[in-house]
């Protein structure tokens, strides 16, 4: 039961977050924003004390089920490492835990994000990694999906289901979530939760509270026969069989041991605190104290090809294995990479328009800024760098699709705005909604019609009034706050051609002026951000 039960809830959570990432409806973001927002490092940034100190009690009490339960990047492995177990069972073996390698990738994570450099930090976080994962390589599959079966409905008539734009983010958040993905693949299908109990900053931190857990996995050496069974079952490669002990430390709760123990000598169960292993081997009778019978056991067990290897050698072996994996997957994942960078352009060709069927209209491109524009609430550039992990949950969601990943090394993949799809709606404040980490703060509309995240610049040179002599007054018809008005091109000259005059101090930055102008490639007015957002 207690497998049963972690597996429901695994499956519910992961779904639950992957609803939230790739949902196109743009209903779910407001209910399930909160299964972002209780994930661990996200809770940790956004000081959300009730959601770290409930983590940290639950590890206490009952070690890593955060792992296995709410975690989506630790179910992904499970579902990765589930499949190569339908393939072969009993794949693992115990292996002596790398202290030197678990804390100091934690520690280059931590010096990484004192030092300013978060971005890089967190391309090992496991919310993160999975939120580039899910928007990048996910989501155009659930685009097309979603449009595939809106498609069905229109030919039977019914508009339940509306179709959506399917649009790639860019090149480089793509390469990194299949980079990711396919490290994370390659080890949970051959080491089970080795990211988790070597990469993963979570898992090292909540390892270290899961040493004093109230309950943990227990080995009765009194039933046990040393079979191995628990150990080769183990995808945290954390019991020893031998000497009959558990690393609570990198155990998941996962309860497989339990499933596979044919003794009933494994039992997860509350554990005083006391050595729990020297109490089991005084009850334990005098055969199974001595030193030669859990080896003798032990080598009954394995079969003859596998005893004959050393814990070491198999471990060596698969990590060199391993490494030729990765080293020969890199071919494919640039392949793949590049395959949906060309689908990517093709989707973007398909979707030129033509104007009364007369004459093509040129793809909108994005001006060069040079300060880049950041999301409402975020307060600014700065204020961004602290929180932001990349996630991408925001990018994700935004209605207008106007928020993209940064493609500066700077800011790396941190979201920022920009205007050829849409523009900013002063009533729409979604990005603020789902942000788990305070990166983005919570903002109401009517304070949002008031912020000032950048302001509009004019330039003649690629005016249409100006370079074609035809009148246009797109951007201050639809500037949502006024801040533009048309005044003469010369101001000797009432009866000249009338060109936008903007009023700086009024205007919010929100992009309607930028995307509503005829003008391409580029338009003739965009927005520059400011460093640090103000209220108008």
């Amino acid at each position: 039961m207690l497998r049963k039960t972690r597996i429901i809830l695994a499956g519910l959570f992961f779904i639950l977050v992957n609803l939230l990432f790739l949902d196109v409806s743009g209903v779910l973001h407001r209910y399930l924003a909160w299964v972002a927002k209780i994930q661990f490092l996200p809770a940790l940034l956004a000081f959300n004390l009730g959601a770290v100190v409930a983590i940290v009690a639950l590890t206490f009490v009952f070690g890593r089920l955060y792992c296995s339960i709410v975690c989506p990047l630790g179910v992904l492995q499970d579902m990765i490492s589930w499949m190569a177990g339908r393939r072969r069972k009993y794949r693992f073996s115990y292996t002596a835990p790398r202290h030197w390698l678990r804390y100091g990738v934690f520690a280059v994570f931590v010096i990484a994000f004192v030092v300013g450099v978060g971005g890089v930090a967190f391309f090992i976080a496991p919310y993160s990694a999975y939120g580039r994962i899910a928007t990048h390589l996910f989501s155009p599959f659930y685009a097309w999906g979603n449009n595939f079966l809106a498609w069905i409905a229109e030919s039977m008539n019914s508009y339940a289901i509306h179709s959506t734009e399917v649009w790639f983010k860019g090149g480089i958040p793509l390469v990194v979530a299949l980079l990711t993905l396919t490290a994370v693949a390659i080890t949970a299908w051959r080491s089970g939760r080795l990211w988790c109990n070597t990469v993963c900053p979570v898992g090292t931190v909540l390892g270290v509270i899961a040493r004093l857990s109230l309950f943990k996995p227990r080995i009765d050496l009194n039933k046990c026969s040393h079979c191995g069974l628990c150990a080769r079952a183990c995808k945290s490669a954390c019991i020893d069989a031998q000497s009959g002990t558990v690393d609570a430390s990198r155990c998941v709760a996962c309860f497989d041991c339990l499933k596979n123990c044919r003794q009933g000598a494994l039992r997860y169960e509350f554990i005083q605190f006391k050595n729990s292993r020297a109490a089991s081997q005084t009850n334990a009778p005098e055969s199974a104290k001595t030193t030669d019978a859990p080896d003798i056991n032990h080598e009954r067990a394995l079969p003859v090809n596998e005893s004959e290897v050393s814990s070491e050698a198999k471990v060596s072996q698969n990590t060199e294995q391993m490494c030729g994996d990765l080293a020969n997957s890199g071919r494919r994942v640039f392949l793949v990479a590049a395959g949906l960078m060309a689908l990517e352009r093709a989707a973007q060709a398909q979707a030129i328009k033509v104007d009364g069927g007369l004459a093509p209209i040129e793809e909108k491109q994005a001006p060069p800024r040079q300060t880049p524009i950041t999301p409402p609430g975020s307060q600014g550039a700065a204020n961004l760098e602290k929180h932001c992990t990349s996630c991408q949950l925001c990018v994700a969601s935004c209605p207008n699709q106007v928020l993209r990943p940064s493609k500066s090394i700077k800011s790396y993949l941190r979201p920022e705005l920009s205007f050829e799809r849409g523009y900013c709606r002063p009533e729409c404040v979604t990005c603020a909604t789902v942000c788990p980490t305070g990166a983005i703060q919570p903002i109401a509309a009517e304070q949002k019609a008031a912020l000032q995240i950048g302001h509009a610049i004019w330039t003649k040179a690629r005016c249409v009034v100006v370079r074609d002599g035809v009148n246009c007054d797109n951007c201050a018809a639809h500037c949502p706050v006024g801040a533009i008005h048309m005044g003469p091109l010369d101001a000797t000259n009432p009866q000249s051609p009338q060109i936008p005059m903007i009023d700086t101090e009024r205007c919010i930055g929100c992009g309607a002026c930028e995307h509503l102008c005829p003008a391409r490639p580029i338009s003739a007015i965009h927005v520059e951000g400011h460093e640090r957002h103000r209220m108008n």
